[in-house]
């Protein structure tokens, strides 16, 4: 269930005071920056197929693209265990990486937010659980790699959100103070690390999120409906970026 639209106004009421003057944006991948669902849930069918099952729809899927491969196989393969999910999550892999960017596109509306983003000379990162060597590839082959001012993969460092380190050393890269971030993810998880990190955090609520989440308790600075509504948070003296 989605924040009801007081506590949204609430939670944008507390940014503006929260957010004033921030000097960078960092971005959770998948569910956040990209849609990445229609190439992980493809992968999904492919490996159910190989095994005789039917494939499993769209919208069963999607809730759990953010949580990674161990969750899309448990759900998929919900009986397997030990070395059988084991090798499921290799196949799971394997067959991913050879269609990462086949269904996978921007969220309708970043084009916009990032073309204005660094029309201001303002940096944008990304910090994501995803493995470097699916990451890196993926952003390649969308042309994002170079414009990225950071990219914080899932083995970059030796946490993995929730913990804070990923997003601190995002902040280092960029040379930007934590509590100058904002950070936006559509994970616990990421609202998590980016407050442990001292960053203003903001929900994607167009994201990966199921009917089970309650990003209303997440304790997130606040909520975007859609990518454009992100240009609203980044006030900062000088030129303001309009919503």
């Amino acid at each position: 269930m989605l924040t009801p639209a007081r506590d949204a106004v609430a939670l944008r009421d507390d940014a503006s005071r929260t957010t004033q003057g921030c000097d960078a944006l960092l971005l959770d991948l998948d569910g956040t920056l990209l849609d990445t669902a229609p190439d992980m849930g493809g992968a999904l069918n492919r490996l159910r197929a190989e095994h005789g099952l039917e494939p499993m729809h769209e919208q069963v899927i999607r809730p759990v693209v953010s949580h990674g491969a161990m969750r899309l196989v448990s759900l998929g393969f919900p009986g397997a265990h030990g070395g059988d999910f084991e090798r499921l999550r290799r196949r799971f892999l394997e067959i991913y990486s050879e269609n990462l960017v086949v269904g996978t596109r921007l969220f309708p509306g970043f084009d916009d937010v990032l073309e204005r983003l660094e029309a201001q000379g303002l940096p944008w990162g990304i910090v994501t659980n995803k493995p470097g060597w699916l990451t890196t590839p993926l952003l390649d082959a969308l042309g994002l790699a170079r414009r990225a001012a950071c990219t914080v993969s899932g083995d970059t460092v030796a946490e993995k959100k929730p913990h804070p380190l990923p997003l601190l050393h995002a902040a280092g890269l960029i040379r930007v103070r934590p509590e100058r971030c904002v950070y936006v993810g559509d994970a616990e998880r990421d609202i998590q690390a980016g407050r442990a990190a001292g960053m203003a955090t903001v929900i994607a609520a167009y994201g990966y999120i199921s009917a089970d989440d309650h990003p209303e308790q997440w304790q997130a600075h606040g909520i975007v409906q859609a990518p454009g509504e992100l240009l609203g948070w980044l006030d900062r003296p000088g030129p303001r970026l309009a919503p």
